[in-house]
């Protein structure tokens, strides 16, 4: 798929961020407060709402405090199902998944980031675990085959894609009729300042490569995604000035944006759909 040169430069701006997370170069974004080291990434994953339990059992390294929800929580999945996780990182909703599922059923998670890939196929082998793969592909052109897939599950990944209509229309193919997803993910609930949408950082921060509310719900529908149900709707800036209000205030003051401009814009949402 051929993008317009700026949209393919948030691309390559996106795989260089969280290809340096994956090899520890920088901390984890997309998230309610500060990341870096393993206390903060529980931290962040218990507060976005998963269930303790559910982190003891993961593979070291997998949970990189990266998620905006727990959309796995939701997704109500059966031994034997077919899954795909968009945008799988380091493999942490794959392999929540893959639990759920059991020897009969199969996760797949798609990666455009080769370090990502490496660390979640590594963490999947040392491991054992081996009902779950790790694809290399793109969310506009999935690497899975026509109505093949039970359930989609994404989190906090879809904001960052310049075409967000071509990734609805890729989980329209390859779920069967009557398939499912929970995605968490970040829209808006109000324009953003000018300089805070054109700030990459921002984007790659999962705020600014945001859309309207009614806007993603539309492509979504159009691509033939219906009832559509929020499960969790919180202001994700307001979170994250509690969690840390030294880095907001700076973020902020970084493009001359005054909290009074963004407050309850940016919201971190987890939703439920099904294949029309």
């Amino acid at each position: 798929m051929s993008l317009p040169d700026a949209a393919e430069n948030v691309v390559a701006k996106v795989r260089d961020r969280y290809g340096k997370i994956a090899e520890g170069q920088l901390s984890g974004c997309c998230t309610v407060g500060p990341c870096g080291g393993d206390a903060a990434e529980t931290a962040v994953a218990l507060e976005v709402g998963y269930g303790k339990k559910d982190l003891e059992a993961l593979p070291d390294g997998a949970n990189l405090g990266l998620g905006c929800g727990a959309p796995v929580n939701f997704l109500a999945l059966k031994p034997g199902e077919q899954v795909v996780d968009l945008g799988s990182g380091a493999g942490v909703d794959a392999f929540l998944a893959a639990r759920q599922v059991g020897a009969t059923g199969r996760v797949i998670g798609v990666d455009m980031t080769p370090a990502m890939l490496e660390k979640a196929r590594a963490n999947a082998r040392r491991h054992g675990i081996d009902n779950v793969e790790f694809r290399e592909g793109r969310l506009e052109t999935l690497p899975v085959e026509d109505a093949s897939i039970d359930a989609v599950t994404s989190n906090c990944v879809i904001n960052l894609v310049p075409d967000k209509a071509v990734v609805f229309r890729e989980v329209a193919r390859i779920l069967k009729p009557g398939g499912r997803l929970v995605i968490s993910d970040i829209i808006l609930d109000g324009r953003l300042p000018e300089a805070l949408e054109k700030d990459l950082l921002a984007w790659v921060g999962c705020v600014s490569g945001a859309i309207l509310r009614d806007d993603y719900f539309a492509m979504a529908r159009a691509a033939g995604l219906a009832k559509i149900e929020i499960l969790k709707d919180l202001d994700y800036l307001a979170a994250f000035s509690s969690a840390a209000p030294g880095e907001a205030q700076a973020f902020l003051a970084r493009n001359g944006t005054k909290p009074e401009e963004v407050v309850g814009k940016v919201r971190s949402i987890t939703y439920r759909a099904t294949k029309a």
